[in-house]
């Protein structure tokens, strides 16, 4: 259920106009509001200036995300290359070269940049596999991803 208020047919002044109100009056309001206002026009463009300032530090964060995501990357595909070197050392029947089995397993784009393997053991063996995680933050180079595998020989 809705009220509605009678109509008083009243018409009241305000500060745009109506009236009683001369052109002379509505001239020193204008006037009176711009020098008000005034303050008002230095706040343009301070969010563009904020996000400009805080646009570095955003990127900062950014890169280190993906540099954490690749070097998360190198260390699995390391862990799977020491896994099939061992597999392969421990295996008699096996076909190939542990060190190229492992090699294999590395991402191509990832096993370019720097691939270390190693093997130790006599009736375990164990597969020692390094990869070197690309950089994306400039100063962060020499990182390797190292993993090791064993595997009981057959």
């Amino acid at each position: 259920m809705t009220t509605t208020m009678p109509y008083s047919g009243r018409i009241r002044a305000g500060r745009s106009g109506g009236p009683g109100r001369t052109g002379k009056d509505r001239e020193r309001d204008r006037g009176q509001g711009r020098g008000r206002d005034r303050g008002q026009g230095r706040d343009r463009g301070q969010v563009a200036l904020e996000y400009l300032g805080f646009l570095p530090l955003l990127l900062l964060v950014a890169m280190g995300a993906l540099q954490l995501g690749l070097a998360a990357y190198a260390a699995n595909q390391a862990g799977t290359a020491a896994r099939a070197g061992a597999r392969t050392a421990a295996s008699y029947d096996a076909h190939g070269d542990p060190q190229s089995t492992a090699r294999s397993a590395v991402s191509g784009w990832l096993g370019d940049g720097g691939f270390r393997y190693s093997q130790s053991g006599g009736r375990d063996i164990t597969a020692t596999v390094q990869v070197k995680v690309p950089s994306v933050v400039p100063g962060l180079d020499g990182w390797w991803a190292k993993r090791s595998a064993t595997m009981p020989r057959e």
